[in-house]
């Protein structure tokens, strides 16, 4: 579970939020939504501990202090916008960074770890791309590996930053529906920044809406948040 209290966020003396109060409940798909610059990137980064906030508290799993990165790194995921396909890497080598917070001071897998680093690349449906190097391989395809490596961190809190970017609209579709297996049948708490509307509204159970300068959090369920979004973003009729 991620809780925010009285977040305010920007760049220098531009406030981008202010008074953010928001819970994300465990076993739950939220979309975080806004117009570009809205601090959608800068709210994921702050939340995942690599970025500032200028007031208020975040807290994660009942925890509001960390002492240390590895520490921090054992509640919380944080997959980023960047497309990683390094020449030469397998897929189950990137996947096994994920166990970093785990493993002894050379980084070296045990068994089991090895062990969570299969069922993680089982889950996201690439079993059998383990052996694949990730100049190989497509971008929905790397994606995926990189959501594995999340699971591998073994966190009970995944943050993705503009997961859908760059796929084409099926697997667009096929990744939300693969995050929400991973929130409701895995117990997940999973919050994305996405640009897709439609595919926000209809894949998540909650969204979180930055407009300008409050953050909203709207169920997906419920008849007028298609409105509040409608309205936000200028939209005569969002279906």
């Amino acid at each position: 579970m991620i809780e925010l209290k009285g977040i305010r966020i920007g760049y220098g003396a531009q406030v981008l939020v202010t008074g953010a109060n928001a819970v994300f409940p465990q076993s739950s798909l939220t979309s975080l939504i806004g117009r570009n610059g809205a601090g959608k990137s800068t709210l994921l980064r702050a939340i995942a501990g690599i970025g500032k906030i200028m007031d208020g508290e975040i807290i994660v799993d009942e925890k509001s202090r960390f002492e240390s990165a590895m520490e921090r790194a054992k509640y919380i995921a944080f997959v980023s916008t960047q497309r990683v396909k390094i020449a030469n890497m397998r897929c189950r080598d990137l996947v096994g960074l994920g166990r970093a917070p785990y493993t002894d001071w050379v980084g070296r897998l045990s068994k089991s770890d090895n062990e969570i680093v299969a069922t993680s690349l089982e889950l996201v449906g690439m079993k059998e791309y383990a052996n694949r190097t990730l100049d190989t391989m497509s971008d929905g395809e790397c994606q995926r590996i990189m959501i594995a490596r999340a699971l591998a961190q073994d966190t009970p809190n995944i943050l993705l930053d503009e997961p859908t970017s760059f796929l084409d609209l099926p697997n667009r579709y096929q990744l939300m529906e693969l995050l929400g297996d991973l929130a409701h049948n895995h117990g997940k708490t999973i919050l994305l920044s996405t640009h897709e509307l439609d595919i926000a509204l209809s894949k998540g159970d909650n969204i979180a809406l930055i407009d300008t300068p409050e953050l909203k959090l709207l169920p997906t369920s419920e008849s007028h948040t298609r409105n509040v979004v409608a309205t936000a973003f200028g939209i005569n009729n969002l279906f």
